[in-house]
C-alpha cells in the first residue's frame, strides 16, 4: 500500500507532466512554411529585437531616407536584415536597429551579377528602394530605375526568392513628362516581366526627420522656391506609414502581384504647406515666386556642376505634377492602415526651426485626440 507521500509525490508528477505536454503541443495549422524551400520557419524567444522570427529579408537602398525606417521596422520583430550598401559609412547606423547578428551588412555594385547573388541568396523577401533624385556620370535614370531594378529581379529569380516588393514612386507613368517617373513606371514593367507576383508600392512625398520636403521648407530663411506658383497639389504621408505598409507585406501573402499607393489622408498646394509651416514654426519663411522656364533654365545650368545635389531641371518638371490616384490601386485601408494626419504630426518635424522664444509653446491642429488603433493580421 502506497504512503501519502509516495501519494503526493506521483500526483506532482502528473500535473509536471501535463503541464510539458502542453507547453510543447505543436500541430500543423502552428507551422509556418518557407514559400522557397516548404521548411518550417523556427522562432525563437517571445519576440522583439534580441529573438528571431525565422524571416531573412535583404533591403536594397537601406542608407536612403525610407531605408532606414524599413530596416527598423523589420528587426524590431525579429527578423534577419541584411542591409546592401555601397558605401560602410552611411550603412553603420543601421547596426543597432537590431541585435547581435540580426544586421548582416554586404557590399555590392548594382552592376555585379555576382554581389548581388550573394546578397540574396538567403532571403525569404527583397526590398528593393533603390533611387536616385538626380543623374550622374555614373548612373542615369534609366540605369538606377529600370536596368538595376530587372537586375535584381533576376537575380531573385535565379535564386528562388519568395517575395519581391518594388518600391517606385506615385504618378509613375510611361507618358510622364518627368524622366524620373517615366523610369519608375518603366522599372515597375521589367520587374513585373521578370517576376509576375512582385508587390509594387508606390508612395507620395514622404516627411519624416531626414526628409527634403520640410527641412528644406524651414530651412529655406528666405531663399525657397517652388514651381507652378505653389499650387501644385500633393498627398504629404509619414515615413512611418510607408515603412509600416512594407513591414506588413512581410508576411502577408495576399499582398504578391498587387500594388499599393501609399498617400496621405489630405491634399493640399504647396501655398497651403508654406502656409502650415509658417504657422508652426512662427517665421516669416518667405519663398521667392519663380518663373518656371527661369527655373529650368537654372536648374539646367547648375546641373553641370560637380558634386550638385540639390537642383536639377527634372526636378522642377516634378514639382509641377500634381498628384494623381490610380483607381485600380490598392491603397492604405487595404493593409488596415490609417496614416497620421499630416498637421497634426508636422510639429514634429518643424518645431526644431523655432526661435528659442517660442519654442515650448504648444500647437494643437484637428480634434487633437489620440485614436486607438485596431490590431489586424492579413493573411
Amino acid at each position: 500500500m502506497l504512503s501519502t507521500v509516495t501519494l503526493k509525490h506521483i500526483g506532482r508528477n502528473n500535473i509536471f507532466a501535463k503541464a510539458v505536454a502542453a507547453t510543447q503541443t505543436r500541430s500543423v495549422h502552428d507551422l509556418t512554411l518557407r514559400r522557397k524551400t516548404n521548411q518550417p520557419l523556427i522562432k525563437h524567444g517571445l519576440g522583439g529585437r534580441s529573438t528571431t522570427n525565422g524571416q531573412i529579408a535583404t533591403v536594397f537602398g537601406c542608407t536612403g531616407f525610407l531605408g532606414r525606417y524599413v530596416v527598423n521596422r523589420l528587426a524590431k520583430q525579429g527578423t534577419q536584415v541584411v542591409v546592401a550598401f555601397r558605401d560602410p559609412d552611411e550603412a553603420r547606423h543601421l547596426k543597432v536597429t537590431g541585435d547581435l547578428g540580426q544586421i548582416i551588412p554586404l557590399e555590392f555594385d548594382l552592376r555585379n551579377r555576382k554581389q548581388l547573388t550573394e546578397c540574396v541568396r538567403h532571403s525569404d523577401i527583397v526590398y528593393n528602394l533603390i533611387g536616385r533624385d538626380y543623374e550622374t556620370k555614373n548612373f542615369t535614370y534609366n540605369d538606377v530605375h529600370v536596368e538595376g531594378s530587372r537586375a535584381l529581379a533576376e537575380v531573385c529569380a535565379e535564386t528562388d526568392v519568395a517575395k519581391f516588393i518594388q518600391v517606385s514612386a506615385l504618378n509613375a507613368s510611361e507618358d510622364s513628362t518627368s524622366q524620373f517617373l517615366r523610369t519608375k513606371a518603366l522599372g515597375e514593367k521589367a520587374v513585373r516581366e521578370v517576376i509576375p507576383d512582385a508587390t509594387i508600392v508606390r508612395p507620395g512625398l514622404m516627411y519624416g526627420h531626414e526628409d527634403r520636403f520640410l527641412n528644406r521648407i524651414g530651412d529655406a530663411d528666405g531663399w525657397q522656391y517652388f514651381a507652378n506658383h505653389g499650387e501644385t497639389k500633393v498627398r504629404p504621408v509619414s515615413v512611418v506609414d510607408v515603412a509600416h505598409a512594407l513591414e506588413i507585406m512581410l508576411t502577408a501573402d495576399s499582398a504578391a502581384g498587387k500594388t499599393y499607393e501609399l498617400y496621405g489622408s489630405k491634399e493640399y498646394t504647396f501655398n497651403q504647406i508654406f502656409e502650415l509651416a509658417r504657422e508652426i514654426t512662427m517665421q516669416p519663411l518667405p519663398f521667392i515666386n519663380v518663373p518656371d522656364r527661369l527655373l529650368k533654365l537654372a536648374a539646367a545650368v547648375m546641373d553641370k556642376l560637380p558634386y550638385n545635389q540639390m537642383i536639377s531641371p527634372d526636378l522642377i518638371e516634378r514639382m509641377t505634377i500634381n498628384d494623381t490616384r490610380s483607381p485600380d490601386a490598392l491603397t492604405f485601408d487595404d493593409l488596415y492602415i490609417k496614416p497620421a494626419d499630416f498637421e497634426a504630426t508636422a510639429i514634429h518635424y518643424l518645431r526644431r526651426f523655432r526661435s528659442n522664444a517660442v519654442f515650448d509653446l504648444p500647437y494643437e491642429k484637428g480634434d487633437g485626440k489620440i485614436q486607438k488603433g485596431v490590431y489586424h493580421i492579413i493573411d
